[in-house]
């Protein structure tokens, strides 16, 4: 019988993992990718504002879900260049059109192809990957927004068909 895995023990985290580099033409983004043995899904960050793929909110949370079974792809929605200017940051359709090519590029990869997809999103990412869902052709299996913006996917929001769980606020003791 398979000894239980020991919670405490960490796992491989995304940002000691080789780059992957997440061709979206013309550009390339650079990304962390972990997939577990046997992986049943894979969920795409979309970070957000002055946030990035070595946040240490979101590798706590991929290290979870990759505990649990999920792959995990850590990526930046804009280059070192781009995201200087902060017009870019809160460009959610520029962010959802990264998030979605993102998207074509993990479903043209074999080893990717047949793994359900989810999106997590934090802050303008959580924006971006609720119009992502709208806008892309592949099928999302949920999304989920961590002290996100919702708000700002505007018009968008009546078109998304993911189950969606928003997770606001939070408990804080003084």
């Amino acid at each position: 019988m398979a000894q239980p895995e020991n919670p405490t023990k960490p796992l491989g985290h995304a940002y000691d993992r080789p780059e992957v580099e997440v061709t979206l033409a013309p550009l390339s983004l650079r990304g962390n990718l972990v997939l577990p043995e046997h992986g049943r899904g894979l969920v795409l960050f979309a970070h957000g504002s002055g946030s990035s793929r070595l946040s240490p909110r979101n590798r706590f949370v991929a290290e979870r879900l990759q505990r649990k079974g999920l792959g995990t792809l850590l990526f930046d929605l804009l280059r070192d260049d781009e995201a200087a200017d902060r017009r870019n940051v809160f460009d959610i359709s520029l962010l959802a059109e990264r998030l979605a090519l993102a998207t074509d590029w993990v479903r043209s990869r074999t080893d990717l192809r047949s793994l359900p997809l989810g999106y997590f999103g934090a802050s303008t990412g959580a924006a971006a990957a609720l119009v992502a869902d709208t806008i892309t052709h592949h099928s999302i299996a949920a999304i989920v927004s961590r002290g996100g913006r919702p708000d700002l996917a505007g018009v968008a929001l009546r078109a998304v068909r993911a189950p969606t769980l928003l997770i606001v606020g939070g408990a804080t003791t003084g």
